[in-house]
């Protein structure tokens, strides 16, 4: 579900009988050239989902990294995060130390 406004977090109930699981990531911008749904490695502000609670479980997306994700997780109450860019040192090339390195952040938060 991508996330950009106020009212986005409310399109969880859309899911509620069909997902068993939701994924929360920054809604790309539309004056962003080639953007794809998710996956772009944007971060939005986590404030929106900040006690937002859908009734099935979800998973915090979107541009974390070691450095943010155990804020992202204060502030949204994630109990499940996903990183793919936030761990790499060249685009599609996943380094070990900063995998380690985002874990340590995620289980410290």
């Amino acid at each position: 579900i991508g996330i950009a406004e106020p009212e986005d977090p409310l399109r969880a109930a859309i899911y509620r009988d069909s997902a068993d699981l939701l994924l929360f990531d920054a809604k790309p911008p539309k004056s962003m050239a080639g953007a794809l749904p998710g996956g772009n490695g944007l971060v939005f502000d986590w404030s929106l989902i900040a006690g937002h609670r859908p009734e099935t479980p979800w998973m915090l997306s979107g541009g974390l990294n070691a450095e943010n994700v155990a804020e992202a997780i204060r502030i949204t109450g994630a109990e499940a995060v996903d990183v793919s860019s936030g761990v790499e040192d060249a685009p599609g090339r996943k380094k070990p130390e900063l995998i380690e390195a985002f874990i340590r952040a995620a289980k410290a938060a």
